[in-house]
């Protein structure tokens, strides 16, 4: 995996600087804090993995949170929420914004206009500490995974777990402060102990719902808040605990160097990405307690003489600023030079543009932020600085996204003659110059490019099988004259923009079952367990409910060689159907490639050769349906591809519409374009009236 590849969505992010004010400053959890950047910058710029810092710096922000709290709490200072989050925002936002700027310039400068809008709307997930939850919902929707390369503000993701915590931890402080005297003079129990009791509890629960999360639905919990809990509470638990772990000298040394092996060697001996945030999680952040229990060791072998020293504090200083640049450096110098991984000298060269701009960012916005007395003094200045903050950033963002939709508008008001799509390919328009105008969909409604299936199954076409919950279906016609059933992956899905409407101008009634990524056949060792379980479901769904046809796609298509083949176990799982009278209508796939295809047309223009792969290079000279032919009575094919490919080419524009949504998926516009002619040859290849 690269470090900038569609599924690396999942990379470590940096904590934030102590939000909070410190009686005691602890230059060893400074230095602990720049080691775990560190890891986290290096990890990502030449591993292409994660590293498990985040978990590092979650349980470092809850350490200091909840020494700060506890000391005021204990020497019944008031804790005055509003102004706490109202300076911890002031402090944390000024940095973010100015960061997410340079992201939006960086985004207008370097990549294509088809990653605009996601990149917007992230800004404004990160703006309002919402980005984890943004990146869950997209990790476990597979028609979201079409993103050529991560986007530069994903790593926000953590950094909103953080505000999440930021403002529910002082809550429960607060609970506690109202709590702990009507128990204290019932029971004796202090408030560092109900504090304890309390983080207990969330330690626990958080934990067991984060294990089993991690091991059913692993890309969700991932970035859900709630699973990573546990991480902070063992942070608060450290610190309730710190005054009373007391151990030797040479015991201190153990432990220290222990806790950094163990660290940084987590995201060398563990899949992290897929691991996290469960049982494996506890790698790092006991790593973390042991050397901040280690504390000042007083040996001079302890590993406090390393975390102490200066030139790491100094970068544990800037680390909340290294770790808001490093990624979307990191990003734009791949996307720039086109490449997937740094070489050592460009990898330098990312970390020390990335430490640059971590100072400057520190020293001319943090800082001076933070030392500004002015915004203290009353809390509704305190309020300005975090609302003109937001502006700042809402202001553009706001204005970009309001021109994006005004283009939207535009491209799709052209006259329908401007963009013929596939119409261009029919006999008698094939090889003419297309006509000026813009290429439709704009990027901004790509997103929206998939083939609409209306609704959940209802009544008698619901599924018993709860494997089949993504039933979905047409709405029905007053009178029905033929049932479909469509089995398949996401290329059949495709088709729904052709065969939707044809369905209901003919009277004919569609339901899909659906899977990302599974092709319909029987089942065989080429297919996961999953697959290979909705097979057979859908399967005994079509032989129970006896349609009058099923739509299939019949070969399956490659990004390398070979290009085509023959879908594993296609005949076998279809045979069930045709011997018990039901046609099966096999189209034949669309290719694969290795670059997304809109976002080449934005960046080199839709004439560039790398645009438009050769035929030879993306299906197979011979139609695997061809083998197909007389095995399977009942079995009807269909071919669209020379309304896809022409010319001995399968470019990406075709009549000034997008045919590929990203690098294998037709448009939903190009799709519709199709529309006669796929009419045309179904009813031809099947004799369907």
């Amino acid at each position: 995996m690269t470090a900038v590849s569609t599924n690396t969505i999942k990379n470590d992010a940096g904590a934030a600087r102590p939000a909070h004010g410190s009686a005691h400053f602890l230059p060893e959890v400074q230095g602990l804090r720049a080691l775990a950047v560190l890891m986290v910058v290096t990890y990502h710029v030449w591993l292409g993995r994660v590293s498990g810092g985040v978990d590092v710096f979650l349980l470092i922000s809850a350490f200091l949170l909840t020494l700060s709290f506890a000391r005021k709490a204990e020497a019944r200072k008031p804790l005055r929420l509003v102004s706490y989050w109202l300076h911890l925002f002031k402090r944390l936002l000024p940095a973010a914004v100015v960061v997410i700027l340079g992201v939006l310039i960086g985004t207008w400068a370097i990549l294509p206009p088809g990653r605009w809008p996601d990149v917007l709307d992230q800004a404004w997930a990160s703006l309002l500490y919402r980005q984890n939850w943004m990146l869950a919902d997209t990790a476990i929707d597979y028609y979201a995974q079409d993103h050529a390369a991560a986007s530069p503000l994903q790593h926000f993701w953590s950094l909103s777990i953080q505000g999440q915590v930021f403002i529910l931890w002082p809550l429960i402080f607060a609970g506690a402060a109202i709590l702990h005297r009507p128990i204290l003079r019932r029971t004796g129990i202090s408030y560092r102990l109900l504090l304890a009791v309390a983080f207990g509890a969330i330690f626990a629960v958080s934990l067991a719902f984060s294990i089993q999360q991690t091991a059913t639905n692993q890309a969700y919990a991932y970035f859900d808040t709630r699973t990573r809990l546990w991480e902070f509470a063992l942070g608060s638990l450290l610190a309730l605990a710190l005054p009373f772990i007391k151990p030797g000298k040479l015991l201190r040394a153990v432990l220290g160097w222990t806790g950094l092996i163990a660290m940084i060697s987590c995201g060398l001996l563990l899949t992290v990405e897929r691991s996290f945030p469960g049982f494996a999680a506890l790698w790092p952040t006991l790593s973390a307690a042991a050397i901040i229990v280690a504390g000042q060791s007083g040996s001079r072998v302890g590993v406090d003489r390393l975390l102490s020293w200066k030139p790491l504090v100094a970068l544990g200083n800037n680390s909340y600023a290294l770790y808001l640049w490093h990624w979307p450096v990191l990003v734009f110098v791949l996307a720039q030079l086109g490449i997937s991984t740094p070489s050592l000298g460009q990898g330098l060269a990312i970390l020390a543009a990335s430490l640059v701009l971590a100072v400057l960012t520190t020293r001319f916005v943090e800082t001076p932020l933070r030392l500004w007395h002015w915004p203290e003094r009353k809390t509704w200045r305190t309020a300005v600085i975090v609302m003109a903050c937001g502006a700042l950033l809402a202001g553009p963002v706001s204005l970009w996204q309001t021109r994006l939709t005004a283009e939207e508008a535009a491209a799709a008001a052209q006259p329908r003659d401007l963009t013929p799509g596939a119409m261009a390919l029919t006999p008698g328009n094939e090889g003419k110059p297309a006509p000026e105008a813009t290429v439709i969909p704009a990027p901004v409604a790509m997103k929206d490019e998939w083939a609409s299936l209306e609704g959940p199954c209802t009544g008698t076409n619901v599924p018993d099988d709860p494997l089949l919950s993504s039933c979905s279906e047409l709405s029905k016609p007053d009178v029905v004259t033929k049932r479909i059933v469509v089995l398949g992956d996401s290329h059949a899905q495709q088709y729904m923009a052709a065969l939707g409407p044809i369905a209901k101008q003919r009277g004919w009634e569609v339901v899909t079952l659906l899977l990302g990524n599974c092709r319909f056949g029987a089942e065989t060792a080429d297919r996961v367990a999953e697959c290979n379980a909705f097979n057979m479901a859908s399967s005994k769904y079509v032989m129970q409910h006896r349609p009058d046809a099923v739509f299939t796609v019949a070969s399956l298509t490659h990004k390398e060689a070979p290009f085509e083949t023959e879908v594993p176990g296609y005949v076998d799982g279809i045979r069930p159907f045709t011997d018990a009278g039901i046609d099966v209508v096999g189209i034949r796939d669309n290719p694969r490639f290795t670059i997304n295809m809109p976002e080449c047309v934005q960046k080199k223009g839709a004439s560039a050769p790398e645009c438009n792969p050769l035929l030879a290079e993306s299906l197979a000279a011979s139609s695997p349906l061809d083998d197909y032919k007389g095995t399977v009575d009942r079995l009807y094919l269909m071919d669209m591809s020379d309304f896809i490919c022409a010319a001995g080419i399968c470019p990406a524009v075709v009549g000034n519409v997008y045919v590929y949504k990203d690098d294998n998926h037709l448009t939903k516009t190009y799709v519709q374009s199709m529309i006669p002619m796929f009419e045309q040859r179904l009813l031809a290849a099947t004799g369907w009236k």
